[in-house]
Protein backbone atom coordinates (compact mmCIF):
# COMPACT_ATOMS: atom_id res chain seq x y z
CA UNK A 1 0.00 0.00 0.00
CA UNK A 2 1.28 3.47 -0.72
CA UNK A 3 1.28 6.83 1.00
CA UNK A 4 -0.38 8.58 -1.93
CA UNK A 5 -3.52 10.58 -1.66
CA UNK A 6 -4.79 13.53 0.31
CA UNK A 7 -5.82 12.84 3.87
CA UNK A 8 -9.52 13.13 4.67
CA UNK A 9 -11.56 12.95 7.89
CA UNK A 10 -12.44 9.44 9.06
CA UNK A 11 -16.17 10.23 8.87
CA UNK A 12 -15.78 11.17 5.20
CA UNK A 13 -14.17 7.83 4.40
CA UNK A 14 -17.19 5.92 5.69
CA UNK A 15 -19.88 8.34 4.45
CA UNK A 16 -22.55 6.45 2.54
CA UNK A 17 -20.93 3.06 3.09
CA UNK A 18 -22.35 -0.14 4.55
CA UNK A 19 -22.63 0.39 8.32
CA UNK A 20 -20.87 -2.95 8.82
CA UNK A 21 -17.72 -1.49 7.28
CA UNK A 22 -17.44 1.13 10.03
CA UNK A 23 -18.30 -1.40 12.74
CA UNK A 24 -15.58 -3.76 11.51
CA UNK A 25 -13.11 -0.89 11.32
CA UNK A 26 -13.73 -0.17 15.00
CA UNK A 27 -13.07 -3.84 15.84
CA UNK A 28 -9.78 -3.72 13.90
CA UNK A 29 -8.81 -0.38 15.45
CA UNK A 30 -9.42 -1.80 18.93
CA UNK A 31 -7.36 -4.91 18.14
CA UNK A 32 -4.48 -2.79 16.88
CA UNK A 33 -4.67 -0.52 19.93
CA UNK A 34 -4.34 -3.59 22.15
CA UNK A 35 -1.02 -4.37 20.45
CA UNK A 36 0.54 -0.91 20.64
CA UNK A 37 0.38 2.72 19.64
CA UNK A 38 -0.20 3.58 16.01
CA UNK A 39 -1.17 6.58 13.92
CA UNK A 40 -3.99 6.69 11.37
CA UNK A 41 -3.70 8.05 7.86
CA UNK A 42 -7.06 8.23 6.11
CA UNK A 43 -7.34 8.77 2.37
CA UNK A 44 -10.17 8.29 -0.09
CA UNK A 45 -9.03 4.75 -0.88
CA UNK A 46 -7.88 3.31 2.47
CA UNK A 47 -7.03 3.77 6.12
CA UNK A 48 -3.41 3.13 7.04
CA UNK A 49 -2.18 2.20 10.51
CA UNK A 50 1.42 3.31 11.07
CA UNK A 51 3.96 2.50 13.75
CA UNK A 52 7.25 3.66 12.27
CA UNK A 53 5.92 2.69 8.87
CA UNK A 54 2.65 1.31 7.58
CA UNK A 55 1.88 -2.16 8.87
CA UNK A 56 -1.88 -2.55 8.41
CA UNK A 57 -4.53 -1.09 6.14
CA UNK A 58 -8.28 -1.42 5.88
CA UNK A 59 -10.32 -0.69 2.78
CA UNK A 60 -13.79 -1.30 1.41
CA UNK A 61 -13.92 -3.50 -1.68
CA UNK A 62 -17.32 -2.05 -2.61
CA UNK A 63 -15.43 1.09 -3.67
CA UNK A 64 -13.87 -0.91 -6.49
CA UNK A 65 -15.95 -4.03 -7.18
CA UNK A 66 -19.63 -4.49 -7.91
CA UNK A 67 -21.65 -7.32 -6.49
CA UNK A 68 -21.42 -9.11 -3.19
CA UNK A 69 -18.16 -8.31 -1.44
CA UNK A 70 -16.85 -8.25 2.11
CA UNK A 71 -17.67 -5.05 3.99
CA UNK A 72 -13.99 -4.54 4.84
CA UNK A 73 -10.59 -5.99 3.98
CA UNK A 74 -7.67 -5.99 6.39
CA UNK A 75 -4.30 -5.88 4.68
CA UNK A 76 -1.09 -6.49 6.59
CA UNK A 77 2.54 -6.75 5.56
CA UNK A 78 4.74 -9.50 6.95
CA UNK A 79 8.33 -10.44 6.20
CA UNK A 80 7.13 -13.96 5.41
CA UNK A 81 4.31 -15.61 3.50
CA UNK A 82 1.76 -16.93 5.97
CA UNK A 83 0.19 -20.19 4.77
CA UNK A 84 -3.22 -19.79 6.40
CA UNK A 85 -6.13 -20.57 4.06
CA UNK A 86 -7.97 -17.58 5.56
CA UNK A 87 -6.12 -15.13 3.32
CA UNK A 88 -8.01 -13.98 0.24
CA UNK A 89 -4.71 -13.19 -1.46
CA UNK A 90 -1.00 -13.03 -0.60
CA UNK A 91 1.44 -11.21 -2.87
CA UNK A 92 5.14 -10.36 -2.65
CA UNK A 93 5.38 -6.84 -4.13
CA UNK A 94 9.05 -6.68 -3.22
CA UNK A 95 11.48 -9.26 -1.96
CA UNK A 96 10.83 -10.21 1.65
CA UNK A 97 7.64 -8.15 1.97
CA UNK A 98 4.45 -10.17 1.74
CA UNK A 99 1.11 -8.38 1.55
CA UNK A 100 -1.76 -10.42 3.00
CA UNK A 101 -5.42 -9.58 2.33
CA UNK A 102 -8.11 -10.84 4.71
CA UNK A 103 -11.80 -10.33 4.05
CA UNK A 104 -13.77 -9.35 7.15
CA UNK A 105 -17.46 -10.19 7.34
CA UNK A 106 -18.10 -10.11 11.09
CA UNK A 107 -16.38 -9.12 14.31
CA UNK A 108 -15.66 -12.81 14.97
CA UNK A 109 -13.25 -12.71 12.02
CA UNK A 110 -10.89 -10.60 14.16
CA UNK A 111 -9.87 -13.42 16.46
CA UNK A 112 -6.69 -14.43 18.30
CA UNK A 113 -5.03 -15.61 15.08
CA UNK A 114 -5.64 -12.24 13.43
CA UNK A 115 -4.43 -10.46 16.55
CA UNK A 116 -1.19 -12.46 16.35
CA UNK A 117 -0.71 -11.43 12.70
CA UNK A 118 -1.35 -7.79 13.62
CA UNK A 119 1.17 -8.03 16.47
CA UNK A 120 3.76 -9.52 14.13
CA UNK A 121 3.20 -6.79 11.54
CA UNK A 122 3.34 -4.08 14.23
CA UNK A 123 6.59 -5.51 15.65
CA UNK A 124 8.18 -5.63 12.20
CA UNK A 125 7.23 -2.02 11.44
CA UNK A 126 9.22 -0.46 14.22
Amino acid sequence: MTRRGTQIPLEQYFAGSDVRSRELFEVVRSAIASVGQSDLRVTKSQIEFRHREGFAWVWMPAQYVRGTVAPLVLTITLSRRDASPRWKEVVEPRRGHFTHHLELHSSEDVDEEVLNWIREAWDQSG
